[in-house]
């Protein structure tokens, strides 16, 4: 009789799905190391006017003054607030529960973390949203995602070009889509048939920013994806451009549910 495979050599079900917890936890917290000195830059402009604006305040008895200082106060600290808010979220969910979420807010999330970055590399970010789709997810597992396809966008214009998100439902209403296209190289016809699969990677060394590819990141990307019943979808052409397109089951606003 053949001897059975020790669980040294076959990893149960309960090992591999910590080792998958911890693979995507590294590519999340790998993704915002890349945006690190960007988000720290961002974090002090929004702080920097509430300090001026506070000193200000003091030495001015105008109350008038005072109104418009507090305002700018308000202004700054909101703009901080979602930045780090959004940066905790990411780094470490408090939840892999899913809840009815609005992809419009969680793309503008990561609009705020990744515009500082995209515009040091000369790279112009445009947000087009139509309507407020919602999906039943784990936003931050999504915002991983979206975050992911940004920095991949980004590095496929060393030179500079134009990154477009876009949120919308799909034609039928029954979709939320969420879609991150490039001006980039574009991938190869070969290339793009494999770039989901694991270890598998078109970039060559370091960028400018000094970073590679693992080839897990877009492996990662898909298993969230399809771990909440969606797809991810890829079309390129060279020279022309790449499109990452996420479809998710569309939900109902949860406020506009309980105000019916």
């Amino acid at each position: 009789m053949a001897a059975s495979a020790s669980p040294e050599e076959k990893p149960g079900q309960g090992e591999l799905e910590a080792l998958r917890s911890q693979v995507v936890a590294l590519q999340r917290v790998s993704s915002l190391g890349v945006l690190a000195g960007s988000i720290s830059h961002e974090l002090n402009n929004a702080l920097t006017p509430i300090l001026n604006y506070a000193k200000l305040g003091l030495r001015n008895p105008d109350p008038e003054f005072h109104k418009r200082a507090f305002e700018k106060i308000l202004e700054g600290a909101t703009r901080a607030s979602a930045i780090t808010t959004g940066v905790l979220g990411l780094a470490r969910p408090r939840t892999d529960r899913r809840e009815a979420a609005d992809l419009t807010r969680l793309s503008e999330e990561i609009v705020l973390l990744t515009a500082k970055d995209l515009s040091k590399t000369r790279v112009k970010l445009e947000f087009h949203a139509v309507g407020r789709p919602y999906a039943r997810v784990a936003p931050a597992q999504i915002q991983q995602v979206l975050l992911n396809l940004v920095i991949n966008a980004r590095q496929a214009m060393p030179q500079g070009g134009k990154i477009t998100i876009r949120v919308a439902h799909d034609p039928t209403g029954r979709l939320a889509e969420v879609s991150v296209s490039d001006t980039g190289q574009g991938i190869a016809p070969d290339d793009l048939a494999r770039i989901f699969e694991p270890f598998f990677t078109t970039k060559i060394g370091p960028d400018a920013t000094g970073m590679g590819g693992t080839g897990l990141g877009l492996s990662v990307c898909r298993e969230i994806v399809e771990a909440h019943r969606g797809r991810l979808r890829a079309e390129s052409r060279l020279g022309q451009g790449t499109t990452f397109t996420l479809r998710l089951p569309a939900c109902a606003n949860p406020a506009e549910k309980d105000a019916a």
